[in-house]
């Protein structure tokens, strides 16, 4: 198919990637805000945009019947909707395949089977993916969660199975907390995500959490190599890197092809993530999740190999086979990504909204932002403002490069966590690469950012 006009069903950093991307390729680009995005960087971008309905996600972003009614004026042939919001339902995405319009993305069959993340855990059992152990299925209450976890074990992971970014999760110990904690999680996988339904999985503590990136065309998928994951604070990803960091080539092997059987075996087609967890010290790794959709991190992908991954998105959403073979996709050095959010570290990350009055971008690194001049950050959405990356030849060189662009970076008018990955980018374990997903959470503990200097040749 030829795709002419794009809709974006999305906002912030990820509209004016895509937005770019699309523009580059020579697609016209639409893009649907609600009343607090009108004046947005992505919407002053974009060739068009349509009034989605007021601040409030769930009466704009996630509201399907005025999305849809959006995507019709705009006459829109194909939809990309970016990551979060509607970019892993399933009815939104089989509603724009009644209605003849392409979805940048897998098929609607594909993201009930692996965006449920009970159902992929099935998958991935039957396709041969080592797995963490734990529930075959939804647990529907808390009788049938003690029932299993004789079986399963503590401490166990309480996992919603729909949505992502660390929402729906609880951890229970014993079976007080279990009992406690379980229906906290089912309320909250249904505030976030419209569906309850949870699963269990042993909790892993001290490992390092993994991702594969793949592509596919429905038919032949490829890997994009892997990503380090670890540095999380409240499950959410705060620093990324790629490849993973001290990764034997065995592991790294294994791992990628791996990710490679588990979306060839549901026939993937576009951009998505394979997540794993690995111990280093029994060179072991289990397959958590898959996310069918692009992540925040692709950037970092994108650096060590060269290849637009929105652009191959789109590429495959208007139908072409995939160009690259696996022997063809190298790793090139090391890049980096930190997400820079609207909260003040020093006041234990308490968001911070405003007004933007002036921001320097380092001329030493890419800067995926929504900000400008002027911009206000509104408090109705998730807070990343923007993602900076380096690369380097090693992790040392991009290291020592992230520590210049940090000090370039200027962000005046918002508290912002820079502050906190100038602290990172001087700390021993991190330099070593000594890390897993409760480093960050136990380094933190009652430590207080305080802010960091400006780069001096600033002006």
């Amino acid at each position: 198919m030829t795709m002419q006009k794009l809709f974006i069903a999305n906002r912030g950093e990820i509209a004016v990637r895509i937005i770019r991307a699309a523009q580059q390729m020579g697609i016209k680009t639409v893009l649907g805000v609600s009343e607090a995005d009108v004046d947005s960087l992505a919407a002053r971008m974009a060739d068009e945009t349509v009034l989605l309905g007021p601040a409030r996600a769930s009466e704009s972003y996630l509201n399907i019947p005025r999305v849809m009614d959006a995507i019709r004026q705009s006459n829109a042939d194909a939809v990309h909707p970016g990551y979060g919001f509607l970019s892993e339902n399933a009815a939104f995405v089989a509603g724009l395949e009644a209605a003849g319009t392409a979805f940048v993305g897998p098929r609607s069959e594909t993201i009930a089977a692996m965006g449920d993340k009970a159902e992929a855990r099935r998958t991935a059992i039957a396709a041969s993916v080592p797995v963490v152990p734990g529930s075959d299925g939804p647990v529907a209450n808390v009788a049938d969660a003690l029932r299993l976890v004789e079986q399963i074990g503590y401490p166990l992971m309480i996992k919603a199975a729909a949505g992502g970014g660390g929402r729906g999760i609880r951890i229970a110990n014993t079976p007080e907390d279990l009992a406690s904690v379980m229906p906290v999680a089912q309320a909250e996988a249904k505030a976030a995500f419209g569906d309850d339904t949870v699963y269990l999985e042993r909790y892993l503590a001290r490992v390092r959490h993994v991702e594969v990136q793949i592509l596919g065309d429905g038919d032949r998928v490829v890997h994009l190599h892997e990503r380090e994951c670890s540095l999380q604070r409240k499950r959410q990803k705060v620093w990324e890197e790629a490849p993973a960091i001290m990764l034997p080539a065995s592991v790294r092997e294994a791992l990628c092809n791996s990710a490679v059987k588990l979306a060839a075996s549901v026939g993937y087609r576009g951009a998505g993530t394979i997540e794993y967890l690995y111990e280093d010290a029994t060179r072991e790794f289990f397959f958590i999740e898959m996310n069918t959709r692009i992540q925040v991190e692709h950037p970092i992908t994108e650096e060590i190999t060269g290849i637009d991954i929105v652009q191959a998105q789109l590429r495959i959403a208007r139908g072409e086979r995939l160009w690259l073979e696996q022997d063809q996709i190298r790793i090139c050095g090391h890049a980096i990504e930190v997400r820079l959010n609207a909260e003040n570290p020093a006041r234990k990350f308490m968001p911070n909204p405003g007004k933007v009055s002036r921001v320097a971008v380092p001329k030493s690194a890419r800067f995926d932002t929504l900000l400008y001049n002027g911009c206000t950050v509104v408090p109705f959405y998730d807070s990343l403002i923007g993602k900076l990356v380096v690369s380097g030849a090693d992790r040392d060189d991009a290291l020592q490069k992230l520590r210049t662009a940090l000090a370039e970076l200027e962000i005046e008018g918002i508290a912002t966590t820079r502050d906190l990955h100038c602290d990172l980018v001087e700390v021993a374990d991190i330099q070593a690469g000594a890390v897993h997903s409760l480093w960050l959470e136990t380094w933190l503990g009652g430590k207080v950012i305080q802010p960091a200097k400006a780069f001096a040749g600033s002006s």
